[in-house]
């Protein structure tokens, strides 16, 4: 468990991710020298990273969920390549190591049909692979804010940070008007994939541009949900050491209003359409597995519309956001 300062600080960045030191020492009543030094040990700890995330849907490609079942003893290695990949950004364990669970966000159709079609079809220790259009995502990313981390900062204190992007919304897997990136644009995502707290003089060095062109563009992409800035953070740090993937069954006529649902439930970090025999997918985070099965049974399970419910605890996380993890803890770059 970290200290409440830290985790005072853990919610400016969930709040505004590329806040300055100075701006978040202001709101929070520290020095701008504890808080670089906090956050600094933070990420060396492996508790936090800030990554910017691209949205496929934005571009007009479609992502998936993949669920594959293992030959015993060969998942671990199967999830571990699966992370290498740019076009997965989240895969986990599960089934008492026997079946990975993984999101592709492949930026162009011959590269999703590559991995879908092609690659792992033929692995021989894949015994079975279902695969799920996302239809329409109900949470994550900007959305989700830690149930631990409710009420740390006061409202004053959090309208002083303002906020870098706009939180998440309810919204379609595909967007109808895709947006086209320039080469400026990939090598500053590329940047931000990095280190979402890039500076603007970074950004641009990256871009070859200026800092007041690459400021104004990534004000853009942000607000047309090309990309959002994501504050990834260890679990068990916040003492949440119960993951599991919800696959839920619903009355067709109910779906929209049970995702809604799950999307004000503190403990769902994720929740979405899909298509497939379970017509919803989500992510959900408890401190341990009575906190899970009191939440699965009780505020899921009386959902109206809910017809079954799977619940697949996750034995190890692999990748989260486009981010490796060693253990419990996040892997990445040096923090800036």
């Amino acid at each position: 468990m970290i200290q409440p300062d830290n985790v005072r600080i853990i919610r400016a960045l969930q709040v505004a991710p590329r806040a300055s030191f100075a701006s978040m020492a202001a709101a929070l009543g520290l020095t701008e020298g504890a808080v670089r030094c906090r956050y600094r040990r933070l990420h060396a700890d492996g508790v936090i990273r800030v990554v910017g995330v691209v949205n496929p849907g934005a571009l007009g490609q479609s992502r998936w969920l993949v669920r594959l079942r293992c030959r015993p003893g060969s998942a671990a290695a199967i999830a571990g390549a699966l992370a290498k990949r740019d076009d997965v950004n989240w895969v986990a364990l599960g089934a008492a190591g026997s079946e990975v669970t993984c999101a592709t966000q492949a930026r162009d159709q011959a590269q999703r049909e590559e991995l879908l079609g092609q690659r792992l079809p033929r692995t021989a220790a894949v015994l079975d692979i279902n695969a799920f259009a996302m239809l329409r995502q109900f949470m994550g990313g900007r959305g989700h804010y830690w149930a631990a981390l409710h009420g740390t900062l006061t409202p004053q204190e959090e309208a002083m940070l303002g906020s870098d992007s706009p939180p998440f919304t309810e919204s379609p897997a595909v967007t109808d008007d895709p947006v086209h990136l320039t080469t400026e644009d990939e090598a500053m995502l590329d940047m931000l994939a990095a280190d979402g707290r890039a500076s603007l003089v970074d950004l641009a060095t990256a871009a070859d541009s200026t800092p007041g062109r690459v400021s104004r563009r990534l004000h853009v992409l942000l607000l047309q949900r090309v990309v959002h800035i994501d504050i990834e953070i260890a679990p068990a740090a916040l003492g949440y050491h119960a993951r599991a993937n919800l696959w839920l069954r619903v009355h067709p006529s109910q779906v929209k209003k049970v995702g809604r649902s799950l999307a004000r439930e503190p403990e769902i970090a994720f929740a979405a359409a899909i298509s497939g025999p379970y017509n919803i997918h989500a992510v959900a985070h408890c401190r341990d597995l009575d906190e899970l099965f009191e939440f699965t049974s009780d505020r899921i399970g009386g959902l109206p519309g809910l017809q079954s419910m799977e619940v697949s605890p996750v034995l190890r996380h692999v990748k989260q956001a486009g981010t490796l993890l060693s253990g419990d803890r996040l892997a990445g770059p040096p923090a800036r």
